[in-house]
């Protein structure tokens, strides 16, 4: 699906901070960056990174903090019937 499709379908971005603890030295924190575009208030593709996450990635999730921002709204979009240029 293109970014427009996922946008009208009700989905916005999110954006995930992963706190997570290195396999080799426990004591220390270490930070990955996470977006995809996702549907709020479930956030599905987010849970199921997390579930990834702890099944296949050796450094244990510490904490995790997100947000999420509809980028566009059902009364924001409007189909463009023509086109005016002007040279």
């Amino acid at each position: 699906m293109t970014e427009t499709e996922l946008l009208l379908k009700g989905y916005g971005l999110t954006t995930a901070e992963f706190f997570y603890r290195m396999p080799d030295h426990r004591h220390v924190l270490n930070s990955f960056l996470w977006q995809d575009y996702d549907l709020a208030p479930d956030h599905p593709r987010l849970f199921r990174f997390i579930a990834f996450w702890q099944s296949e990635i050796e450094g244990p999730l510490h904490s995790v903090r997100f947000a999420h921002r509809r980028k566009l709204a059902s009364g924001e979009w409007r189909q463009v019937v023509g086109e005016f240029r002007y040279h």
